[in-house]
């Protein structure tokens, strides 16, 4: 079994997804002796934009090609994501236009679209400063509604959330939310949206 772990947190050891993401991986290396895990820390080694035209040779068609061929070795792919500006950093944006690959992660069919990736496990690691699940911030959520759309366009439908959220309210407010999201990855239980 192959995991595939991303960090996409500018953070560092400030970053509530890296210590979720952290707390994740560890429970399934637990669950899963033997696990191969693969680590890109897309903050320490960034990406640059996705350029798909480049001369034979360049040294990005050979990293765009091995990312992809992570991600489509993982069985289980655990990402952080942190709200930046209601969306995604640009971090995980620039990864996931090099593994959204027509022909690799989905094709075009007559009848429109068709995922190619949906024997995967994807579990996000959502920290975000303020509530966005409910309320008034369920608007301006471009950040899991994106990745619900990427990953359900490969054919990954049932992404798994575990949100840490209100995280800038105060205090008291972001211990309670990581103590409650860290509670939810030990206990083994489903995680889910």
């Amino acid at each position: 079994m192959k995991l595939l772990h991303i960090d996409s947190s500018v953070l560092g050891e400030n970053s509530a997804s890296r210590g979720m993401t952290a707390a994740i991986v560890a429970r399934l290396r637990a669950e899963h002796p033997g696990i191969a895990i693969t680590r890109r820390d897309l903050a320490a080694q960034t990406l640059p934009h996705f350029t798909p035209v480049l001369t034979e040779g360049h040294p990005c068609i050979t990293r765009n090609a091995e990312i992809l061929d992570e991600f489509l070795a993982a069985d289980i792919v655990v990402i952080g994501a942190p709200m930046y500006n209601f969306t995604i950093p640009s971090q995980l944006k620039a990864w996931l236009d090099r593994i959204l690959t027509a022909g690799k992660t989905f094709h075009y069919t007559e009848h429109g679209p068709e995922g190619l990736a949906g024997d995967k496990r994807v579990i996000i690691a959502s920290a975000r400063g303020g509530i966005y699940s409910e309320g008034p911030g369920q608007a301006i959520d471009f950040q899991e509604t994106y990745l619900r759309h990427v990953f359900g366009f490969m054919g990954i439908h049932d992404l798994e959330f575990i949100r840490a959220e209100g995280l800038n309210l105060g205090a008291d407010q972001r211990t309670a939310a990581l103590a409650s999201a860290h509670k939810r990855i030990a206990a083994g239980v489903q995680i889910a949206a």
